[in-house]
């Protein structure tokens, strides 16, 4: 009998330690799991973000191509972000950028591998647009991220309403004609000044949006659109300061 019973114990500690080493296989295998879950979920995710870049493009007459947010400028007086797209891909300063639903920006330097894209709301920023109910043409400036967007020289007299859309007027040669840019979302008359104060928020995702929409015009060859469009963006940035 006692060795019956130690043959017992022995495999009842045998079988404890298989179960243990069993049980701490399935944890693992659990974690390994959920990892690969949220893996899964973090690419549907991202392809839902890019049906969305991709149903932005068919919207876009001209050629586009995807890039990617590198990194993002903290600081609250300049909203710029680094894409992975650089000279080596066709970008070229004053080259627009949007997301899924509006105009995010503008290519503001280029290098080899990565860019820098200068946001709608950078106090430095300014994009001609027009409202698409009335044709009204104005001035966009970027407000930083407590303003947004700011409208400049409009008259009392003109019809502006909240929740107006603000499209690109395509004048200065840069953006071209009707991208949404914004939404009125304030409008006062301050007594005795001659012009309305006009507040806009970008339809864009500035800060949610992880691609982007790099537009290529379509009318030309690419290496000859590449030098020309450069040019007709400095060209458009005196006359926006004029």
């Amino acid at each position: 009998m006692p060795s019956d019973f130690s043959d017992w114990v022995t495999d009842k500690l045998e079988s404890s330690d298989e179960i243990q080493k069993r049980l701490t296989a399935l944890e693992a295998e659990n974690l390994l799991n959920n990892v690969r879950l949220q893996k899964l979920q973090a690419l549907e995710r991202e392809n839902i973000r890019l049906r969305g870049l991709l149903g932005s493009s068919f919207r876009v007459h001209e050629r586009v191509s995807v890039a990617e947010l590198l990194t993002i400028d903290l600081d609250p007086f300049s909203q710029r972000v680094m894409i992975n797209k650089g000279t080596q891909d066709g970008v070229f300063v004053g080259q627009p950028v949007l997301d899924a639903t509006g105009v995010m920006g503008q290519i503001l330097e280029v290098g080899l591998f990565s860019s820098t894209v200068i946001l709608l709301t950078d106090l430095s920023h300014a994009i001609p647009v027009q409202i698409n109910r009335n044709g009204l043409r104005s001035v966009a400036i970027g407000g930083g991220l407590e303003n947004a967007l700011q409208l400049q020289y409009i008259p009392h007299s003109e019809d502006i309403r909240e929740g107006d859309l603000l499209v690109t007027s395509g004048l200065g040669g840069r953006f071209p004609v009707g991208y949404p840019v914004g939404k009125i979302d304030k409008v006062t008359f301050p007594s005795g000044e001659a012009f309305a104060e006009i507040s806009a928020s970008p339809v864009a995702n500035l800060m949610k949006s992880r691609e982007v929409l790099l537009v290529f015009p379509s009318n030309k060859p690419h290496d000859e659109q590449v030098h020309d469009e450069a040019d007709e963006a400095d060209e458009a940035d005196e006359d926006v300061m004029q």
